[in-house]
């Protein structure tokens, strides 16, 4: 197969994703066997699927060698690119070494130095990790654990949770419980165990005049009201903190958080972390919660923590929390398991992972890089149709004004199309465009990026204006 050379200036690509060499067999034979994720698969008559055969940096190559930069990071989880040579040559190692053992009556080293690696770097304060594979199964861990916790201390009422308005914490049936996205629970929703939903502090609800702060404090109001009625019920309040990512990349300010735990702490209500998705550098630090000087109960870690190369989750936790477990009775130990807790693998995936933030100065020139995309994608902000331009940390987004309903309803499937035929693989959230790129891309591909978002977006409104 030839290997095309990265580079960001050449023209758009117009290749039918089917009609190359052997792609077309490839999609048809996956079409048949394979039942996609978060999809609608009747939709793939005319979506293009993408053949992907190779990935190189930040980049994915599909059978036919058409490239497309992976401008989500493969849905949030890659880091450092695709076939990333220090990782990879980790998984290597490893692999010749322990490629799995049950962590039940068992340890490993990977496993132990992933745990004290994260404890330091919640300056000592979540001392316990607990594995699992993803992030929906985190957050059911978390919610077990908090539950538990006050059981095992004598506090039995205390068994509800409160989400935040248009919150995702996953699509297992207790992840559920704590989501606020209709698209995903309604149908699910005679299984469902309901969460209290309080108001959001998305930046972009701001009353005219009305800052970020100002709106996270009303925020803060709809929790305390909810507290003072049933505190003595709740076990805890789940947040993503800075980013609510499925909601459309809303964002607010950390007094938000700085809030939350104050109101925990006076309530006696665990505060659960779901850094899942903003964690590992996204937000500019390596926990979104440092950014507000706090640390929850629980932190629920994924997605990037091991690079984006292997399933790893990892459940956080105080000593106090722990410490309501530790008991001569099995049946006050928290007796949750998966087969594949804590997989070698994937620990010295994570371990490589850690290695690049500390050797590489990752998170200092995240803030270089995350200025340079933000002045080239600054003009947006007065494209007639853009509204509610913003970032924090390496995440960026804009939301798209359409007024038609029905082409704002397939804003996003046209997009991704326009977006390929670009060499960007882009995937909306409704009329919500967002990027966040690997950690990897040079000041080049940054304003590469920007310009060929800007392309496709304007290309997609041609199609209906």
């Amino acid at each position: 197969m030839t290997t095309r050379a990265a580079n960001p200036n050449t023209t758009p690509q117009a290749t039918t994703f089917a009609d190359s060499g052997d792609s077309g067999d490839w999609i048809a034979r996956s079409l048949k066997a394979v039942w996609h994720p978060c999809t609608q698969m009747k939709h793939h008559e005319r979506l293009p699927l993408i053949p992907v055969s190779r990935g190189s940096g930040a980049w994915l190559y599909d059978r036919a060698d058409n490239r497309y930069m992976d401008a989500i990071s493969s849905w949030w989880v890659n880091l450092f690119g695709h076939a990333n040579p220090r990782i990879n040559a980790a998984l290597k190692d490893q692999l010749d070494t322990l490629e799995h053992a049950m962590l039940a009556g068992c340890t490993h080293e990977p496993a132990v130095e992933l745990a004290e690696r994260l404890n330091a770097l919640t300056d000592h304060t979540l001392g316990h990790a607990f594995f699992a594979s993803d992030g929906a199964s985190a957050v059911e861990i978390a919610l077990k654990m908090s539950f538990h916790a006050w059981r095992n201390r004598g506090h039995d009422d205390k068994r509800e949770f409160v989400c935040v308005a248009n919150s995702y914490h996953g699509e297992t049936i207790g992840a559920l419980g704590v989501t606020d996205v209709a698209l995903f629970k309604d149908a699910y929703d005679p299984l469902i165990r309901h969460a209290h939903v309080v108001a959001s502090p998305d930046a972009r609800v701001a009353q005219p005049g009305e800052s970020a702060a100002q709106q996270a404090e009303r925020a803060l109001d709809s929790v305390r009201a909810l507290f003072e009625a049933r505190a003595g019920k709740i076990a805890a309040l789940i947040v993503e903190p800075l980013v609510q990512c499925a909601a459309g990349m809303a964002m607010h300010d950390p007094s938000y958080l700085q809030g939350l735990r104050t109101l925990c702490d006076r309530f006696d209500v665990h505060l659960i972390a779901d850094e899942i998705a903003v964690g590992c550098g996204r937000t500019g630090t390596f926990f979104a919660c440092e950014q507000a000087g706090i640390w929850p109960d629980l932190l629920c870690l994924s997605k990037g923590i091991s690079g984006g190369y292997l399933p790893l989750s990892i459940v956080l936790s105080r000593d106090e929390i722990y410490e309501a477990f530790y008991d001569d009775d099995t049946a006050r130990g928290f007796l949750h398991s998966h087969s594949y807790t804590g997989n070698p693998l994937a620990c010295r995936a994570a371990l490589a992972t850690l290695d690049l933030f500390a050797s590489d100065n990752v998170l200092v020139e995240n803030v270089r890089k995350s200025d340079v995309l933000r002045q080239a994608l600054a003009p947006l902000a007065d494209h007639p149709h853009v509204r509610h331009l913003r970032s924090r940390g390496t995440i960026f987004a804009f939301d798209a004004h359409i007024a038609d309903a029905q082409h704002a309803r397939t804003f996003s499937r046209r997009f991704f199309e326009n977006a390929l035929k670009r060499e960007l693989l882009l995937r909306p959230i409704g009329t919500t465009v967002y990027l966040m790129p690997p950690y990897i891309l040079d000041d080049e591909q940054l304003h590469w990026l920007a310009a060929r978002t800007r392309e496709t977006f304007d290309a997609t409104l041609a199609e209906t204006l």
